[in-house]
């Protein structure tokens, strides 16, 4: 029955169905036979007698004659097995026939130790000895040939394995060929083809015939002269290598390769392998143990590598199946996972075809019932050898005890281990860990900062094991993680052995911390420790697994100290490895560390992060008095952050590690007043995330209701601030701590630093974090003071520092110690690292992001766990209690603190990524520049004579240039270090103006186009005047002003005229209130632009505020309070009112909408003017207006708003409405003296005022015998009157308190104006002219008299009327004596009326007249200054002949009575104007208002809501000019001469003239001629000894500035017409016309700037990607530390230098990002492009995107569609055709245009979308990006938004983003807050457009390089 089965299932497993049944029924048959199984069935291994003295074994029909090894020790041990497969078979027969021909062999086959395996197995049949070596990255051709060692002060060679093999015939082993670099094995293809070999010492090695042949001739001692050496006729090559392409590795050399015969060893047949796990797994079904086979050969089958998948690890399962044996009951779906974690491996598509295959064969979904739970107890076995322990587990309800590997020390229970949280996933995470323990080494895979570390240490304290923690980082070499080279105390050189092999010896647990990050050809050399448990090392000792080392022991019979002598040690059974690792990034082309040949190394364990219940519990338990609504917050948004699959978010929620998040709680705990949100931010670093990042996190944190703290926004102040040192106690803000003492005084650091308060409150929270004991990150720009800020931390708590200062070469070892040879011995020194951790200083590591990552990151294990080694063996442990006696131990010291700098994460900064990469191991905190405030204080105190209006400017300038860094606009952020380097210059040298000295800085950027206009427009918004000429004074032309003349007198109440005095009687009401209502007031921003920037003129500063294009201003005032002025504006369509305080930076915006409806009809015209009060009433305003006479007081500070009720309103005509009166009636408002908090109301043509007194809220009416036309208050109790049709003028005086006892009524006196007696007797024939404005105030006497020009004091006001420049009232009013009056007429009458107009508005001309005369007295300065419209200035004088007058808002004309001058200044016209002319010219008969600024300036407000402030006072303009002359620098164009001072020594006679010569030729030196220059005793320049400096006039000769910039005309000229002739040249190339040409330059020139920006970043990619790396084993370059002691033994290629990596072979191409815009083109477009310009940006960002783009096709693939009511997907660009000059570009932007003109409603949204993510994977790419451009209405289209979220999210590959030009109210927010955050943007102002795409850009790239 056998025998026949045996047919069935030998000749290479014919496995039909029928076959593998019954095998499979006859094993249960036979299973119950005792023994039955283990008969041996295939027997065909004959041996023709005892091996052991017989002569030959025979394999099959092939047989080998042994010999008795010379070293039996190196013969491989305990290999082959009782029952070989018929496949080993095979392969053993053919290698047997290779050898018998004495040829080479190659042994090829998928990763994995089968091959090793045939190999040693056949040696170990074939009695053979072995060299083994397994090839890495660093294998040079000293590893395999000789290598130089040096003993007893000679250096010598020591034959390598290659030599050792050959000659004394043993057969060599190169396992890895694909690992070595490219030109290292050809060292051996001699010795390969023709057995010869030269050496470098001398020897030749000659073949074995050869050899034999000249023996024949010579005698071997003349041979043995010649240095010829014979290689043995027994040696042979067997290479192991894996097929390259398929697996990644170098590709065979071809004369390499033509020197082997190759052997495909492939995974074990079918039925092999099946029968082999039968073997183990007795206890598991048949069956499953057929399906998890079936399963690994399908995926390692060749369709499956197709699909990427990489080789499942066969050799893997019999391990497997034996933790199955002992858990029959197990999941086996979960153990794969173990073996082939392809979860984490393999992206979408992968996952789906693996679970595929599991279904298929019916592995998957066996429940999670069946996973291990937790381990019960642990219990040491004593077992004679080796320590065993005895491990319960509870799975599915039962207990298992196996039996695992335990370490030496005492096991602990499992709950025992303190400073361990257990949770549910930990305790079965553990569980799992000891399974696989049972039967293999660990690798443990988590994300960073969740923990691994501590489950490893809990793991080995489980089992009782030592830890030897390695950390792993990128560049090691093959060397550090075996053996290194040292020197001895003689000078020898050795070897040490590495921590990994020690603790191989002694049975440790290994940490392998971070194997991801090593590279795969260095790992192979562990390998065959891994697989075997066997290590040959490089000074030839070798290390085997202990059995093998015991049977080895038992056959030669000798003692450990014999086979010692000979190299050879045991592993000890406990080893093992754990290996700790981050995932590897799904679809990275280059962080795919986990590939085919890592997978047969481990078992793997996937440390998931933990579930928000379970942190909770770890945190609560770690930190016990955390505030818990704080942690819910906190969790709540980290776990919210790590399930979406946004990377943004993914990236944000790496820096919430579990790590990160104790770190918070405890700072929580400590501080419980500390701000959750700040918290968060700061550990996120959000102050450098992009923004798309940062925003995505505020609106996480929103969402999660964690706020800002509000009172955070407003600047604290110093006092609270202090930093002091109070009996030895350190005291910052609220934080104390003991004062360190410190021995070493000068390494305590000493800075100047001035205190502000921000960089007292980061020093705060720095100490905060200090006393944690936490390890401070600080990042900022560069030159915010972060050296600063840490060395006076340091100073402070009185620390010694150690400073180390990495870059970009930095290796491991000079971070550690430094290697230097003194004497022929290699000295290490301690770097200051060290030091600071053993002497307990504090270590700053400046400029951390400079240094490579992966360098940087071995500061993990010493922050993390306190343990590092060192290169000179010695270790860095954490507890001291660890160190007692050992040797070679540093305990940390307790003080030791570690504080790292580094410049912020992203572009410009060209660093690394060390927030990135180790951000959660320190607490950060990022350094801004200060606050303005702040940074004011502190420049102060570094420029204590700069005058402080220059040190504001600054501030502000730099202010802003740092919000357009953050905001992406320029690259370099300016720090506060520029801007102190300016201020110390200014205080060395104050002559040299500002505007020269912020070249220094601004320099850098001259010769970038964009960025120089960005600088210029800032820093002349701020009135810094950069490249401003001293000699551009631009001040107004002056005219004379024309002579006075005597107009007469004013003469009041004399008798003659029968009317003396009236008397008039008043009533006293109480105002009624109704109110208050609260009003809304917006906030607006103000950009206040100095408008001196390139020329001085009257104009001093301008801004703007956000007027409605219809909207017109019909009254403007100013406050003047406390020296703060306060500006307010009117106006009246719709009626809302503006105000800004002058200093501050933000408007604000009334709207009386609601209570001033806008009337249908529109015939009713409001006009408001405005009154602001004064204190007590501080704030407030009263608004009139003027047709309804309503009355409100607004109360600015508490934005509510109140209606005054009037008496006389009373007996107004009660019509319908108040605002609907009829036309023609209008009451006027006297604010002259609203300051004092009273206003006068009268209505023209009516007979009675009304007196406001706000304060006390009464009301007093004067009923009056005339009828008003107009009133001035010209004194608080004196008011001139002028009577409606006569104009006659009228004087009321009032007593000062009306309604009190004493009812003085008032008085009113007519007021008669004489002409001067002209002899003619009194002809009336002027008519009375009515005053436009009468000043409420007096000139001063010193005023007066130059005005009037004769020496006068008296009481005087100044008028102006529409025949006068201005008129002086001398005496008025309050002489009643007759008063003089002087007046300087106009040539001609202002506002002459035409005829027409007089006969049509007869009687009513106040109508034509505008309400607004714009008129203001400044008494101070003695002005009248006015507005003019441009009619009535004198043009042609102001302007050349040629020149036509500039469009203005009206002119400003100031009349100077101080220097009789007259003066005419443009206002520059509005930016916009209402629609409404008619009703502008109603309110003024210019573009703008005009009010008094403060006493010697005016502001003006022009109809399109511009203000512009104007300084007209001379002896202010002078001051002005002086301080701006200064700003430019007096000196910059003087000519400068060089003067070196030498003392001559010749004395010094007598002191003379000089000869003058008659020619005045130059002369130099010399003693004799007069005007010479540097001569001696003669008058002249320079010189020595002179009696005085004579200049003859000789030019100093250096181009003067002004000479420089003119540049002559003519050659201006032929560049100009040189630029135009390329300019058509190249249109005529591209056949565009000129038109065309302007067309497509006016939508690229909008998008320049992005463009530009978008390029930089581009170009920095791709340098980046282009970094060279350093090339090791050079023989010309830098000494490498690494081999300084291969340098002393006389190694050649001990240097490395730079150079370009070739990519490793076989690593998958870089693929190129691809990148969809789509973009709406539908009919909206078109329709509301008018509106707000959205096609045309629309259009503008397609060009951009064509253009930055434009050149770097090999990175990135675009392609442009577009999306209409006609279809989803309108091919604009298609991929392959990407436009290549701009023709073809707005060929594309007509397509967009004339579609959008044509096509149909409707909108496709949603499926333009779908079907753009859809299709873009359809290729392959590195990453993909959609960017959806709509105006989509969604809810019009009846979309809903949620829908259009899951779309955009619907591919976790694509990152798509949506951008809607939104105009449609709040709906567009409405819907971003449906989308995910990071995901859409709102384009309301669509000039972002270009921008947002920008930010898409900057950010998604920078993060994927």
């Amino acid at each position: 029955m056998q025998s026949r089965l045996l047919l069935l299932g030998a000749p290479g497993g014919l496995g039909d169905v029928a076959s593998r049944r019954v095998r499979l029924l006859l094993r249960q048959v036979l299973r119950g036979r005792p023994g039955g199984d283990q008969q041996r069935l295939e027997v065909r291994l004959l041996h023709s007698g005892a091996t052991d003295s017989g002569e030959t074994v025979s394999i099959g029909d092939v047989s080998y004659k042994l010999k008795t090894p010379k070293n039996p020790e190196l013969v491989p041990q305990n290999y082959i097995s009782d029952s070989p497969a018929q496949s080993i078979v095979q392969h053993l027969r053919w290698l047997m026939q290779k050898d018998l021909l004495g040829q080479d062999v190659f042994l090829i086959g998928p990763p994995g130790p089968l091959r090793r395996s045939v190999a040693m197995q056949y040696l170990e049949l074939t009695k053979r000895e072995v060299e083994y070596i397994a090839l890495s990255r660093d294998t040079t051709e000293t590893d395999l040939k000789q290598r130089r060692e040096i003993r007893a002060g000679t250096a010598f060679y020591i034959d390598q394995c290659a030599v050792r093999a050959a000659t004394e015939g043993r057969t060599l082993v190169l396992e890895g060929l694909e690992k070595a670099e490219r030109n290292v094995l050809p060292v051996l293809n001699n010795l390969l083809e023709n057995r010869e070999m030269q050496l470098e010492d001398g020897r030749f090695l000659m073949s074995a015939e050869r050899y034999d042949k000249l023996l024949q001739d010579h005698t071997k001692e003349e041979l043995d002269a010649w240095k010829i050496v014979r290689v043995s006729e027994n040696f042979r090559v067997i290479a192991l290598g894996l097929p390259v392409p398929r697996y990644s590795g170098n590709p065979l050399d071809p004369p390499l390769r033509s020197r082997f015969q190759a052997r495909d060893i492939y995974f074990l047949p079918f039925q092999d392998q099946l029968k082999l796990l039968y073997s183990v797994g007795a206890n598991v079904s048949a069956e499953k143990i057929s399906q998890l086979l079936s399963f690994a050969t399908t995926l390692c089958s060749q369709e499956s590598s197709t699909l990427g998948l990489p080789d499942f690890p066969l050799d893997s399962l019999p391990e497997a199946v034996q933790i199955l044996d002992s858990f029959p009951m197990m999941s086996i779906e979960h153990a794969l996972q173990w073996v082939y974690p392809y979860t984490l491996l393999l992206g979408h598509e992968g996952k789906m075809a693996v679970e595929g295959v599991l279904k298929r064969f019916e592995l998957q979904g066996s429940g999670h019932s069946l996973l291990p739970k937790e381990i019960v107890r642990v219990e040491r076995m004593t077992d004679s050898h080796g320590s065993y322990a005895h491990v319960t587990i509870r799975v599915a309800g039962k207990e298992v005890t196996i039996k695992v590997p335990a370490g030496t020390r005492a096991v602990n229970q499992p709950c025992a281990p303190d400073h361990f949280i257990q949770t549910v996933s930990h305790k079965q995470l553990l569980a799992e860990m000891v399974q696989s323990h049972m039967v293999k080494d660990i690798c443990l895979i988590g994300g960073k900062g969740c923990g691994k570390t501590v489950i490893a240490k809990n793991f080995a304290a489980l089992l009782g094991y030592s830890i030897e923690p390695i950390m792993l980082y990128q560049d090691m070499t093959a060397r550090d993680l075996l053996q290194q080279r040292y020197t001895l105390p003689n000078g020898d050189t050795a070897w040490r052995s590495s921590p990994l092999v020690s603790a191989a010896r002694e049975g440790k647990l290994v940490l392998l911390d971070g194997i991801h990050r090593v590279n795969a050809g260095t790992l192979a050399v562990l390998q065959r420790l891994i697989h075997d448990r066997e290590l040959s090392l490089y000074d030839g000792s070798r290390l085997l697994r202990e059995d093998r080392y015991l049977s080895l022991k038992e056959k030669l019979q000798l003692t450990d100290e014999q086979l010692q002598n000979r190299s050879i040690f045991p592993i000890h059974p406990s080893f093992r490895i754990i290996a700790l690792a981050e995932p590897p990034i799904v679809g990275s082309t280059t962080q795919q560390w986990l590939g085919p040949e890592f997978l047969t190394m481990f078992f793997f364990h996937h440390m998931k992060p933990l579930v928000k219940s379970e942190e909770i519990q770890v945190i609560k338990e770690t930190v016990p008095n955390v505030p818990q609504e704080a942690l819910e917050k906190l969790l709540s948004v980290t776990h919210k952050l790590r399930e979406t699959q946004d990377p943004t978010a993914q990236s944000l929620a790496a820096s919430l590690s579990t790590r990160q998040l104790l770190r918070i709680s405890r700072r929580l705990s400590k501080y419980p007043s500390e701000n959750l949100h700040d918290a968060i931010t700061k550990a996120c670093l959000s102050r450098f995330l992009p923004s798309l990042a940062q925003s995505a996190l505020e609106k996480n944190l929103a969402d999660a209701a964690i706020e800002t703290n509000t009172e955070d926004s407003l600047e604290p102040e110093l006092e609270n601030y202090k930093c002091e040192v109070v009996a030895g106690s350190l005291k910052i803000g609220a934080v104390s701590v003991p004062v360190h003492n410190a021995h070493e005084k000068m390494k305590v650091p000493d800075v100047l630093f001035y205190d502000n308060v921000q960089h007292m409150v980061v020093m705060e929270d720095m100490l905060k974090d200090f006393v944690l004991g936490e390890h401070l990150l600080l990042v900022g720009n560069q030159g915010v003071g972060k050296n600063k800020i840490v060395d006076r931390f340091l100073h402070l708590l009185n620390r010694p520092r150690e400073y180390i200062q990495l870059h970009r070469d930095t290796t491991v070892q000079s971070l550690t110690l430094q290697p230097t040879v003194k004497g022929g011995l290699i000295v290490y020194e301690d770097s200051p690292l060290v030091k600071a951790v053993k002497l307990g200083h504090i270590l700053v590591v400046d400029e951390a992001d400079k240094a490579p990552t992966n360098v940087t990151c071995i500061l993990k294990t010493l922050v993390e766990n306190g343990e590092m080694i060192l290169a000179d063996g010695r270790r860095i442990v954490a507890d001291a209690a660890n160190v007692d006696g050992r040797e070679n131990l540093v305990a940390i010291h307790p003080d030791f603190r570690m504080l790292a700098l580094a410049n912020r994460p992203g572009f410009p900064f060209l660093g690394n990524d060390f927030f990135g990469t180790l951000g959660d191991i320190f607490s950060c905190h990022a350094i801004d520049n200060p606050k303005p405030h702040s940074e004011l204080s502190m420049l102060k105190q570094y420029g204590p004579d700069v005058p402080e209006p220059v040190l504001q400017k600054l501030v502000a300038a730099f202010g802003e240039l740092r919000n357009l860094a953050d905001q992406g606009i320029i690259n370099y952020p300016y720090s506060t270090r520029e801007v102190v380097n300016i201020v110390k210059h200014l205080q060395k040298f104050p002559t040299e103006g500002l505007s020269s000295v912020v070249r220094n800085v601004f320099d850098f950027d001259s010769y970038n186009n964009d960025m120089r206009e960005i600088l210029m427009n800032t820093l002349h918004k701020y009135g810094i005047p950069i490249g401003a000429k001293p000699t551009n004074v631009q001040l107004a032309k002056e005219f004379p002003l024309p002579e006075k003349t005597f107009m007469g007198y004013w003469i009041v109440g004399q008798t003659g005229n029968g009317m003396q005095k009236v008397l008039c009687p008043a009533e006293t009401n109480h105002v009624d209130i109704k109110g208050p209502v609260l009003v809304n007031m917006e906030k607006y921003p103000i950009e206040k632009h100095e408008a001196r920037f390139l020329s001085f003129t009257e104009e001093c500063t301008s801004w703007k505020f956000p007027l409605d294009e219809v909207n017109l201003i019909c009254d403007i005032a100013v406050s003047h309070e406390n020296g703060e002025q306060t500006l307010y504006v009117a106006a009246c369509n719709p009626v809302s009112l503006y105000f800004m305080n002058m200093t501050g930076k933000n408007g604000f915006f009334v709207d009386f909408f609601d209570i001033f409806p806008r009337m249908a009809s529109g015939s009713w015209r409001p006009f408001v003017t405005v009154a602001p009060l004064g204190s007590p009433l501080r704030g407030q305003v009263v608004l009139h207006e003027e047709q309804s006479n309503a009355v409100l007081l607004l109360d600015t500070t508490g934005s509510a708003i109140r209606r005054l009720v009037l008496p006389t309103e009373e007996f107004t005509s009660k019509k319908s409405s108040w605002w609907s009166k009829e036309e023609g009636e209008t009451y006027r408002m006297c604010k002259e003296f609203s300051h004092k908090n009273w206003v006068v109301f009268y209505k023209q043509t009516g007979n009675s005022l009304t007196v406001l007194d706000v304060l006390e809220g009464l009301a007093h009416t004067i009923s009056l015998p005339i009828n008003l036309r107009t009133v001035f208050l010209v004194a608080e109790d004196k008011w001139l009157l002028v009577e409606n049709e006569t104009n006659q003028k009228y004087l009321l005086t009032k007593p000062a308190h009306i309604g009190s006892e004493d009812t003085g009524a008032c008085q009113l006196y007519m007021l008669k104006e004489e002409l001067p007696s002209t002899g003619f007797g009194v002809t009336q024939e002027t008519e009375f002219c009515i005053p436009d404005k009468v000043s409420s105030d007096q000139l001063s006497s010193e005023n007066l008299t130059s005005a009037v020009g004769q020496k006068i004091a008296s009481p005087n006001r100044i008028l102006s009327d529409e025949n006068s420049h201005a008129t002086i009232v001398v005496g008025f009013p309050d002489l009643m004596s007759p008063s003089e009056v002087y007046s300087w007429k106009r040539s001609s009458s202002l506002r002459q009326p035409s005829v027409t107009s007089m006969t049509m508005y007869t009687g009513k001309r106040t109508n034509a007249t505008p309400r607004h005369n714009n008129c203001v007295t400044l008494t101070h300065t003695n002005q009248v200054v006015r507005i003019l419209p441009p009619g009535e200035v004198p043009l042609k004088d102001l302007y050349p002949k040629d020149v036509t007058p500039p469009q203005t808002a009206g002119y400003i004309e100031v009349t100077d009575l101080q220097a009789k001058k007259l003066r005419y200044i443009p206002v520059p016209s509005a930016e916009s104007l209402s629609p409404y002319t008619a009703w502008i010219s109603a309110i003024s008969d210019t573009d703008a208002l005009l009010a008094e600024w403060d006493k010697s300036s005016v502001v003006t407000v022009d109809m399109g809501g511009r203000v512009r402030l104007w300084e007209t006072g001379l002896e202010r303009l002078q001051q002005s000019l002086m301080e701006w002359r200064n700003m430019i620098g007096q000196d910059s164009d003087k000519h400068v001469q060089i003067t070196i001072e030498r003392d001559s020594n010749e004395d010094v006679s007598d002191p003379k003239h000089g000869k003058e010569d008659p020619d005045n030729m130059p002369h130099v030196g010399g003693n004799t001629w007069a005007g010479g220059t540097g001569g001696r005793d003669t008058a002249g320049l320079g010189g020595k000894g002179g009696p005085y400096r004579l200049d003859a006039g000789h030019p100093v000769y250096q181009v003067s500035e002004v000479e420089k910039d003119a540049v002559p005309e003519d050659v201006k000229r032929a560049a100009r017409e040189m630029a135009q002739k390329a300019f058509q040249q190249r249109l005529k190339e591209i056949q565009m016309s000129e038109y065309d040409a302007a067309t497509y330059e006016r939508f690229s020139s909008a998008v320049q700037r992005q463009v530009h920006a978008l390029r930089i970043i581009l170009d920095n990619l791709q340098a980046k990607g282009k970094e060279r790396q350093w090339l090791r084993h050079q023989a010309t370059g830098e000494l490498d530390d690494a081999k300084i002691i291969d340098g002393l033994a006389g190694e050649k290629s001990i240097y490395k230098r730079r150079g370009d990596l070739e990519p490793q072979l076989g690593s998958p191409q870089q693929k190129p990002k691809r990148l969809r815009l789509v973009v709406d083109v539908s009919g909206s477009m078109y329709r509301f492009n008018g509106v707000d310009r959205r096609l045309e940006r629309s259009m503008e960002a397609v060009c951009m995107v064509m253009e930055a783009f434009e050149n770097y096709e090999e990175k990135f693939k675009y392609d442009i569609a577009g999306h209409s009511g006609d279809g989803y997907n309108i091919k604009l660009v298609p991929v392959n055709q990407i436009p290549k000059n701009n023709k073809q570009r707005l060929e594309i932007l007509k397509t967009m245009h004339e579609h959008s003109q044509f096509c149909m409603s409707g909108d496709h949204t949603l499926e333009g979308t779908e079907h753009a993510i859809k299709d873009i994977t359809t290729e392959e790419a590195d990453e993909y990006f959609v960017i959806i451009l709509s105006d989509a209405n969604l809810s019009r289209y009846g979309i809903n938004p949620a829908r259009f979220a899951q779309i955009l999210t619907s591919d976790p590959q694509v990152n798509a983003f949506a951008i809607f030009i939104g105009s449609l109210g709040d709906q567009a927010a409405r819907l971003q807050r449906t989308l995910p955050a990071g995901r859409s943007f709102i384009a309301m102002d669509t000039k972002k457009i270009p921008q947002i795409l920008q930010q898409i850009f900057t950010s998604t790239m920078l993060s994927s390089i």
